[in-house]
Order: C-alpha cells, then sequence, then structure tokens
C-alpha cells in the first residue's frame, strides 16, 4: 500500500534545495535542463500512455473537446516542451546580473543584484506542459518548484515530474528542486497555501474559480495567471483579407487557451465587407457567434443556427470554446471603451492600416500584450522568446505579461564601504 504524500515533508525538503539551488553555476542548471529535455524525449511513449489515462479519463468525465484539447500531449507537444527547455539554456542567467551600480559622494558603493526568489509554488489545472515550463523555467532562475497539477492531469504530471527530478539529481543538483504534489486531494492546496515560512510565491494557472480561491486563501504573495478576456477590434481603416485571417485565428486556433480572442468589436463603417469574409471561415470553424443586434442583422445569412443574441453576460465570458462575442460599434473610442469596461488586461488587439489610431489603441489600452495587426495567441513565453513561461501575469506588480527568467528573480541591494560613518 502507498504511504500518503507528506506535503510538510516534500515542502521542507523543496525549501532545503533552495537554498543550494541559489548558488548552483549557471553551467551546472543549464546541464539539468538539458538532461530534462533530453529525458523527455527519451520517455516519449511513457508519457503518451500516462496522457492516455488522464484522456480516457477526462472523456468519461464530459470534458469538453476544447479542455479535452488543452489535456492532450502529443508528439509535438513533447518535442516543444523539450524545445522550450532548451531555450531556457541558451538564455542568459539572470542570477547575479547587476540592474543598477553608483558610487555615492561617501565612497559607499552601491548595486541593485537579481536573487533568486526561493520557492515557487505553481498550482495551475489542466496543461500537462506547465509541468516542464515552470520546472525549467524555476531552475534556471535559481528556485526550487512545487507543483500541484490538477487532478484531471495527475498521471501526465507524474510522469513528466518524475523525468526532471531525475534529470535534475543526475547533474548534481537536490531533487527536491522540483517537487511535485503527487497527491490530488484538495485539502493540500489549502494547506500548501498557508506554508509561508518555506514558500516564497504562489503562481495560480487556471480559471476564475481556482484563482478566487488561491487569492482569498494564501498567506503567501500571490501573481494570479488571471482569466484572458481577451478582445480583437477591427478598425475602419483596415486591409480586410489580412482582417478575417487574423481574426480567425485568435478565435479558433486553440479556443481554450487564455489568450485566445473571446470578443470581436467591429467598426460599423466595414462590418458588412468584413463580415462577407469572416463570417464563412467561422462557420466552416464551427464557431459559435454570439452577436450583438446589429451584427446579427448582418450574420444571420450565412451563419444560421451558429449565432445567437448576445446576452449582456456575454460581453464578461471567458468563453474557452469556439464560442465568441460580437459587437459592432460605431468608433475607435466606443471601441476603447467597451474593452476598458469588459477586457481582463490580458491581451487586446487592433486590426488597422491607420498609424495614428494603432498608436493610440497602444497608448490607451490597458493590459499586458497590446497588438497591432497579429493574433492576440502570440501572448506566450514561447513565442515572445522567453524559452518558455511560469505564466501570464494580469497583476501590475511584480511582474505583468508572460513570466520568463528575469520575473522570477527578486533584487536584493549590497553595499560596499570603507568604515562610512551616517552623520
Amino acid at each position: 500500500m502507498t504511504p500518503p504524500f507528506d506535503l510538510d515533508a516534500a515542502v521542507t525538503a523543496a525549501a532545503a534545495s533552495a537554498r543550494l539551488l541559489a548558488f548552483a553555476p549557471t553551467a551546472v542548471k543549464d546541464d539539468a535542463l538539458t538532461r530534462m529535455a533530453a529525458g523527455l524525449e527519451a520517455d516519449r511513449e511513457g508519457l503518451l500512455e500516462a496522457n492516455r489515462l488522464d484522456l480516457d479519463a477526462g472523456k468519461r468525465a464530459g470534458l469538453s473537446a476544447p479542455l479535452l484539447d488543452r489535456l492532450a500531449l502529443t508528439g509535438g507537444r513533447i518535442d516543444q516542451m523539450a524545445e522550450g527547455l532548451r531555450q531556457i539554456v541558451a538564455l542568459p542567467d539572470p542570477v547575479g546580473s547587476i540592474s543598477h551600480h553608483t558610487v555615492r559622494p561617501n565612497g559607499l558603493e552601491i548595486a541593485r543584484v537579481r536573487v533568486p526568489i526561493g520557492v515557487v509554488g505553481i498550482i495551475y489545472e489542466s496543461r500537462p506542459n506547465v509541468t516542464a515550463d515552470a520546472a525549467g523555467l524555476c531552475l534556471k532562475a535559481g528556485n526550487a518548484v512545487v507543483l500541484r497539477g490538477g487532478s484531471e492531469a495527475i498521471h501526465s504530471n507524474r510522469a513528466i515530474a518524475r523525468i526532471l527530478a531525475s534529470a535534475v539529481a543526475a547533474a548534481g543538483l537536490p531533487a527536491a528542486a522540483v517537487t511535485f504534489v503527487d497527491d490530488p486531494d484538495r485539502a493540500l492546496v489549502a494547506r500548501l497555501l498557508k506554508m509561508d515560512d518555506r514558500v516564497d510565491l504562489i503562481i495560480p494557472r487556471g480559471g476564475a474559480g481556482l484563482i478566487r480561491f488561491v487569492t482569498e486563501t494564501s498567506t503567501i504573495p500571490v501573481i494570479k495567471h488571471d482569466k484572458g478576456l481577451c478582445h480583437t477590434y477591427v478598425d475602419r481603416y483596415v486591409d480586410l483579407e489580412m482582417a478575417a485571417r487574423v481574426a480567425l485565428n485568435a478565435k479558433a486556433q486553440r479556443p481554450a487557451t487564455c489568450n485566445a480572442t473571446e470578443t470581436l468589436l467591429v467598426h460599423v463603417a466595414i462590418a458588412e465587407p468584413f463580415f462577407a469574409r469572416f463570417a464563412p471561415a467561422a462557420r466552416t470553424a464551427a464557431i459559435r457567434l454570439h452577436g450583438c443586434k446589429r451584427s446579427c442583422t448582418l450574420l444571420a445569412p450565412v451563419m444560421g443556427e451558429l449565432l445567437v443574441a448576445a446576452q449582456p453576460a456575454d460581453w464578461d465570458t471567458e468563453w474557452l470554446s469556439l464560442d465568441c462575442s460580437v459587437r459592432i460599434v460605431d468608433s475607435l473610442d466606443e471601441a476603447l471603451a467597451h474593452i476598458a469596461a469588459h477586457g481582463s488586461r490580458h491581451s487586446e488587439a487592433i486590426l488597422t492600416r491607420d498609424y495614428d489610431r494603432a498608436r493610440r489603441f497602444l497608448r490607451e489600452v490597458d493590459a499586458a500584450a497590446v497588438y497591432v495587426n497579429a493574433s492576440t495567441r502570440f501572448t506566450d513565453g514561447f513565442e515572445f522568446g522567453l524559452g518558455a513561461e511560469i505564466g501570464i501575469s494580469t497583476n501590475k506588480l511584480h511582474a505583468r505579461g508572460p513570466m520568463g527568467l528575469e520575473e522570477l528573480t527578486t533584487a536584493k541591494y549590497t553595499i560596499q564601504g570603507s568604515g562610512q560613518l551616517r552623520a
């Protein structure tokens, strides 16, 4: 009989490993990351078999197709995890870098130095790739990580974490630097969130319910990976063919992700020709549009049963599916006001050929990522060249947007003197 998971012992071991990892040479950390990537590739079949167990359980539980897609591992996604780890190897080590240096008139030499945070707890749902991304980024930044994935991905996460911890140990670092909470009991999450004596930061990734529970329960500082209620605004001065392609990609490429567009705003002046291009592609992709009154009039001939009248709550809904809210607006001002009222400050896009309107959108929209003529689906650490990401922060303090290596460090001041006294 397997003994119950000892959370207290596991977190204590992670904290001890963090003290050693903080001083690990870059070459040793990079060796561990390289071994982690190779280990994932070498055990591809084992990972796929573990994932099949999770997918079968998800189907029995009635998970939707988009949620099953978030859960699924493929050969390509395993390759992406490995490539993400190798990209982290290629990135500069932030630990020890100096972001400020000055010599005061009294001779004191003062520097602000990047240092590891310590122990980072990641609480996440569905996507097994988070296990590798989070572990790799935390390790390069000199942090130990405590991973607590959702029960729906328990077999996949367990298999990935086992490979990663073994690779860390093979590189001569403490295996506990990658600690996986190998028990789906939800009570363990509440206990973990109170361990502020050993855990320095909590990052939740998941639905609104998880985020709310973590922020209300935790005695540890939290960086939220909050919901992604993203908008794409199609301006009156736009390349219509480009706009239709980008809008379709932003909604349908992977609809269950936080950076997928959930509301499409369309300027009234080009609504008819835009919908003439967008609606047939949306119907082919089986997108269900929740349209305002004016958009329903234009969309009905093509969308048919895939068109419903938008309800007030729809403008505040993160669909995470092939549903999309659609609203015709009379001006850029109205689009900006809608985004300010309903957006989650995650990712927002304008499609336009007008330079001044693009610059205004970039300046006035309050979000972690603001786009001109590109899909919101690019808000991702891998796509931004960060190697991978720990999450996409919608906080304004300490980090915002895709969190890479630098965001997983903090700062300390070092002061060197020669006997100075304060008068």
